[in-house]
């Protein structure tokens, strides 16, 4: 006879084709019951918050949901972290744990669903007549809300018998929001009217507008305008025609194309929040901009917005565009006068050799040789630190949903290792590529076996190794205070990398990235996880980071 954790197992296999997650005996009856009665993949990690982190890193690279799935207690415990982050990126997963019996508390276990509603995540809990629609009921509201759910088993129900285990429902979602009422057409028109009179428009796109499905009418909607484009660290790509698209703005853009996107005077948003980052802490936009927000948040996020419209992106694209044939409005024809590909180049290292005054590389140098060598098919996963500039400054990729950015959202480092294998299952054709820093990878180094399992012949990790947490020396190391507890022994991460069966290379001059080139070129059957222990300056303070510092000082 099926049990609980087993109506668990079979009904979560229903809605979703991959887990991640450690062993445990608050667990086991579930993973054996996933393993043994449903085609759904278990992809075993080392650390709990790996777990969650593959299974967020899977979302986004595949718009799929994945399940994580850990112990009670310590094991839960551990994906705290990671689970902030799905929530505060509105990344959906279910996360599997066990709980405390239905009989109280033990005396090691904690109040779990608390700690859950704390990083905001809701948690359910399965009974032994209700396992099945309780499934149901978190894949539902993780997709409708785009937020990780708990699914909660006690410990005392997990293996009781629970009869046969019902069909499936589907999953009911509410359709895309449009918008609604009066006021929200009259600031469609308002929107309309203005692009129509615009000389220098602008389209700023999100990862909202990528997962609205929006990046097609967009294209129609810059080609109607004219408009010049550009997109947040986590929508690039979106637009169709990349020869306008000034690329990501903030603190990763281009000078010149920063300075560009000042000049528009009608700047509208799709499908983004507007966070500090993008904004440039305010300095994105001239005060004469005038600026839309369309967005599925209630209301406006930055206090820089005059005309908000709350609605699915693509929708509301759309009407923009129907209200802008109903003006017979024409081209403002500023994207054709503006040298573009110019704008959007990213400086050039100092020296020609690659290096800085202190013999180390200058990392702007190493990025720009390794992108040049990077296979094109590739989805680049970033952990977070200072170093997460080179990667999204000089490494392009294709969609939003290439560039994967764990632990941004909740501002955590140490959550890249444990990004591979979500990425890797979500995206089984691609290169996966890590960029990591020493401090986050030193803190994530129980995932790097998992790592280089779930990615053998196909991935390959950047570390930015500058021996010390390059953030904290360049904002709080200026301000005067002791730098000894911001320093890092240096690490050789290529033999950490060997040790677990990946191919290691310390790479002190450019020259040595050559190794990446006939990597690349190799049948990915005869190749192993590749890692590039790059040593670089911490001289050299990237750009993003001097707003930080300007913002703080």
């Amino acid at each position: 006879m099926p049990t609980v954790s087993a109506h668990v197992a079979r009904t979560l296999a229903a809605h979703v084709d991959h887990v991640f997650g450690v062993m445990g005996n608050g667990n086991a009856w579930f993973l054996d019951a996933l393993e043994r009665e449903t085609d759904a993949t278990f992809t075993a990690v080392r650390h709990e918050a790996g777990g969650v982190v593959s299974a967020d890193a899977h979302f986004r690279a595949s718009g799929r949901l994945a399940a994580a799935t850990a112990t009670y207690g310590a094991g839960f415990t551990n994906t705290l972290t990671a689970l902030a982050e799905a929530a505060q990126a509105r990344v959906p997963l279910v996360l599997v744990v066990g709980d405390e019996p239905t009989s109280g508390p033990r005396p090691w276990d904690v109040d779990q669903i608390a700690l859950a509603s704390a990083v905001g995540a809701r948690t359910y809990t399965v009974g032994r007549a209700d396992a099945a629609a309780t499934t149901v009921i978190a894949v539902e509201h993780a997709l409708a809300y785009g937020v990780p759910a708990v699914l909660a088993i006690p410990y005392d129900v997990a293996a009781l018998e629970a009869g046969e285990v019902p069909a499936a429902p589907a999953v009911r979602l509410p359709g895309p929001l449009a918008p609604r009422g009066e006021f929200a057409a009259g600031v469609v028109r308002e929107l309309a009217e203005a692009l129509a009179g615009a000389s220098r428009p602008l389209l700023l796109a999100g990862r909202g507008a990528w997962l609205a499905g929006a990046g097609p009418v967009l294209g129609e909607l810059a080609d109607a305008t004219g408009a010049v484009t550009a997109t947040t660290a986590l929508g690039r790509g979106v637009f169709p025609d990349h020869r306008y698209d000034l690329g990501v703005t903030g603190g990763f853009g281009a000078a010149g194309a920063m300075e560009l996107v000042r000049e528009a005077d009608v700047a509208v948003v799709f499908g983004a929040s507007l966070n500090q980052f993008t904004m440039r802490f305010g300095e994105l936009f001239a005060p004469c901009t005038r600026v839309f927000q369309v967005d599925t948040a209630p209301a406006a996020t930055h206090p820089h917005v005059g005309g908000f419209v709350r609605g699915d992106a693509a929708l509301v694209a759309r009407a923009v565009l129907e209200a802008l044939d109903v003006l017979g409005a024409e081209t403002s024809g500023w994207r054709e006068q503006a040298d573009v590909s110019r704008l959007r180049a990213q400086p050039a290292p100092e020296r020609t050799d690659g290096r800085c005054e202190d013999g180390r590389l200058d990392p702007r140098a190493v990025a720009a040789k390794i992108a040049g060598l990077l296979p094109e098919d590739r989805v680049v996963v970033s952990d977070g630190g200072h170093f997460i500039a080179w990667a999204n400054m000089y490494w392009p990729v294709a969609s939003p949903d290439r560039m994967i950015m764990v632990g941004t959202a909740y501002q955590s480092i140490g959550l890249g290792f444990p990004s591979v294998p979500g990425a890797a299952m979500a995206r089984p054709e691609s290169t996966i590529v890590l960029t990591t820093g020493d401090g986050g990878g030193l803190m994530a180094l129980a995932d790097l076996e998992s790592a280089v399992r779930s990615a053998a012949g196909r991935g390959l990790a950047v570390v930015w190794n500058d021996a010390a947490y390059g953030a904290e020396v360049h904002l709080y190391g200026r301000k005067g205070l002791a730098e000894a507890p911001m320093r890092i022994p240096e690490t050789d991460f290529a033999a950490l990398a060997a040790a677990v069966g990946a191919e290691g290379v310390v790479v002190r001059e450019l020259a040595d990235l050559d190794r990446l080139a006939t990597w690349a070129a190799e049948p990915a059957a005869s190749r192993r996880f590749l890692l590039l222990d790059c040593r670089i300056s911490r001289s050299v303070v990237a750009p993003y980071q001097h707003e930080v510092i300007r913002v703080n000082s």
